[in-house]
């Protein structure tokens, strides 16, 4: 299969590491670990595959290469999914194969199930996949895919703060809550804004 190549994505909190297998023009195949493993857990099982894929495999948050999430918060799974759909993002994948061992498969399923315009064949190793009450389903994954959709795009707008003078930053605050006070607002703005050189 080539070379093998190490790959870095940027993430908020530092960047998610992955290794790369085969031609980068081939057809995209991302592969997920599982529970506290990390990308090399796919180190003996690529080789025995078919060329001419492009394999990648990615260490979640705070596995193998990848930064850790910072201390004290906590990994949740939606988080995993989140960091596959910022590596799609990132490589500018629209459609590709998925391969998920245990948790991989798993967070491999829930990500399917969420973006299936964007996964043309998912793969589980030894993982059930991810099964929901029917009952629940349509809701869930709606509001599951605003809330990943909406973070990635607040992420890549992200600017540096605006400066106002008071009187605008107190205007600006009582245009979006529409309940308070003028004095209100403006002891609020006391401790929750900052004075710069800039306003």
């Amino acid at each position: 299969l080539g070379m093998i190549s190490e790959l870095k994505f940027p993430v908020p909190w530092g960047h998610v590491a992955a290794k790369a297998w085969g031609p980068s023009e081939g057809h995209p195949v991302l592969c997920l670990h599982g529970w506290l493993d990390n990308a090399n857990t796919f180190d003996k099982l690529i080789p025995l595959l078919p060329r001419g894929f492009y394999y990648i495999a990615m260490d979640f948050s705070g596995h193998g290469l990848s930064s850790h999430r910072p201390a004290g918060c906590p990994y949740h799974f939606l988080d995993y999914v989140t960091d596959v759909r910022r590596v799609a993002a990132a490589l500018h994948w629209r459609r590709f194969t998925l391969m998920g061992h245990s948790m991989g498969g798993a967070v491999a399923g829930m990500f399917c199930s969420l973006y299936p315009e964007m996964v043309d064949k998912l793969i589980l190793l030894e993982s059930l996949g991810f099964l929901l009450a029917p009952e629940d389903t349509e809701a869930w994954l709606k509001s599951k895919r605003r809330v990943i959709d909406r973070l990635l795009s607040l992420e890549a707008k992200q600017q540096t703060p605006k400066a106002r003078s008071p009187e605008a930053a107190l205007q600006r605050l009582l245009e979006a809550n529409s309940h308070l006070t003028a004095e209100g607002g403006a002891i609020l703005l006391q401790r929750g804004a900052t004075e710069t050189p800039a306003g």
